[in-house]
């Protein structure tokens, strides 16, 4: 029963802790474009490259 005084506050830190991250990560605009990571790996980079050994 007493280890209660212990683990209950210790729980409350971390929770208290967890919900701060995720209100800072919120306003620092985290979770603001959400689909554009998932397209990224569709799009064609080709024109972007350098040319090559063999471009010329």
């Amino acid at each position: 029963m007493g280890v209660l005084y212990l683990v209950v506050p210790l729980a409350l830190v971390v929770v208290g802790i967890a919900v701060w991250a995720f209100v800072w990560a919120t306003n620092r605009g985290q979770f603001d474009d959400l689909e554009t990571p998932a397209l990224r790996m569709l799009h064609d980079d080709d024109e972007r490259r350098p040319p090559g050994p063999d471009a010329g």
